[in-house]
């Protein structure tokens, strides 16, 4: 998919997460990543990954139904799965343009970074959505059932 996208002269943005609980400051997310190209691939961190970096009570939703959410938005192109802790391998493997992340990571900390700018891409920092966020959702679904 990848090079058929570059051959066409089109520009390949990639982000990644873990997407539990879909909610709109993820759509937000992602609609400012699909803006910096043409074709927006979403990395969505398997079940494992997603508990080591959530967890042992995450994810809620499984990795093939979260990665299906997340594909049938409008402004993303692909999914695909990873199991690793890291998205490097599949930054390495795709190769994108575009390597987009929210403002929250510390541009040094950015994973895959120095692929995506060592083949002349670039690196995207947005603004996350103050207040939404799957974990303050959890918590506050927590916090009802508690009362």
């Amino acid at each position: 998919m990848v090079g058929r996208l570059r051959e066409a002269g089109k520009t390949v943005v990639f982000t990644n997460g873990v997407f539990d609980l879909l909610h709109l400051g993820h759509v937000r997310y992602l609609r400012q990543a699909r803006q910096q190209g043409d074709a927006l691939i979403v990395g969505v961190n398997s079940d494992r990954s997603a508990r080591g970096h959530k967890g042992s009570d995450r994810p809620l939703i499984p990795a093939e139904e979260r990665a299906e959410l997340v594909a049938a938005l409008e402004v993303v192109d692909a999914t695909v799965i990873f199991d690793e802790d890291t998205p490097l391998a599949i930054v390495s493997a795709l190769q994108p343009d575009v390597l987009v992340k929210g403002a929250d990571w510390p541009t040094d900390q950015i994973i895959g970074r120095d692929v995506v700018e060592a083949r002349g891409g670039r690196v995207v920092r947005v603004p996350l959505e103050p207040g939404r966020s799957t974990t303050a959702l959890v918590e506050r679904i927590k916090a009802l059932a508690r009362n």
